[in-house]
C-alpha cells in the first residue's frame, strides 16, 4: 500500500486532535499535534520571561525547538494556549516551524507508511498536496462546554463565560491573521462535530479517508 499523509484542520477544541489520535491507530500511522509545537515555544517563552510581542526573541525560541520539547503536560495549560495563539500569527514563527512538520511527515511516510497530523493550516500550507484533508469545526458554544468539562475533570476551576471569550478571541486571531489564516482547503472534507459523538465522528473519517486511499488496512 502506498504511503498515507491526512490532514486534519480546524479551530480550538473542534475535536481534532481527538479524531486525528484515534485516526493513527486505526490505520497505524504517526501523529504530530502541530499545535503542540506553538505550545512548546510558548512555555519556553514562558521560561524564559519572554512576552508575545518580542517576535524576534519568539522566532529565536522556534528555530531552537527541539522534538523532546513537546513532552511536556504543561503545555496543555490555558495560558500556554493562549500565548502559542498570539505568536501563531508571527510569519517566521510559522516559517521556522514549517520544516519541523514537513519532515515528520516525509520520515513517517518513509519508515512506517504515512501520518496524520493535525493543525491550523496543515492542509492550506504544510501538505497542500496531501490527497486526504478534513477540515473539523464546531460551533464556539459546543467547544466552550467541551473545554469547560475537560478543566472540570482536571478539577481545574473555570468560568464558561470566560472560555467562550477566549475561543472567539483565539478564532478570531486565527481567521485574520496575514500569513496562513485559518480556512479549509478547497478539497477539503467539512466535518462538523458539533451534534456528534466521537464514534460518529470517526465513522464520518474513515468513509472519507476510505474514499481517498480505497487500498488502507485498518487494524482490526
Amino acid at each position: 500500500m502506498a504511503f498515507m499523509i491526512i490532514t486534519i484542520d480546524g479551530p480550538a477544541g473542534a475535536g481534532k486532535g481527538t479524531l486525528a489520535s484515534h485516526l493513527a491507530k486505526i490505520y497505524n500511522l504517526r501523529h504530530l499535534d502541530t499545535g503542540l509545537l506553538y505550545r512548546a515555544v510558548a512555555f519556553n517563552m514562558f521560561q524564559a520571561g519572554i512576552k508575545a510581542e518580542e517576535r524576534q526573541k519568539a522566532f529565536e525560541v522556534a528555530s531552537s525547538l527541539k522534538p523532546e520539547d513537546l513532552n511536556n503536560s504543561s503545555l496543555r495549560d490555558e495560558s500556554v494556549g493562549n500565548l502559542a495563539s498570539e505568536i501563531s500569527v508571527y510569519p517566521e514563527v510559522r516559517d521556522s516551524l514549517l520544516k519541523f512538520q514537513q519532515d515528520f511527515a516525509k520520515e513517517a511516510s518513509s519508515n512506517i507508511g504515512g501520518a496524520v497530523l493535525d493543525g491550523r493550516d496543515i492542509g492550506l500550507v504544510v501538505l497542500p498536496d496531501a490527497p486526504c484533508k478534513i477540515f473539523v469545526t464546531a460551533s464556539p458554544e459546543v467547544r466552550a462546554k467541551r473545554r469547560l468539562k475537560e478543566l472540570h475533570e482536571k478539577e481545574i476551576d473555570s468560568i464558561y463565560e470566560t472560555i467562550l471569550e477566549d475561543i472567539k478571541a483565539r478564532d478570531t486571531r486565527d481567521q485574520n491573521r496575514e500569513v496562513s489564516p485559518l480556512r479549509p482547503a478547497n478539497d477539503a472534507f467539512i466535518l462538523d462535530t458539533s451534534e456528534l459523538g466521537i464514534n460518529e465522528v470517526i465513522e464520518k473519517a474513515c468513509l472519507f479517508i476510505d474514499s481517498r486511499y480505497p487500498q488502507a488496512k485498518k487494524k482490526a
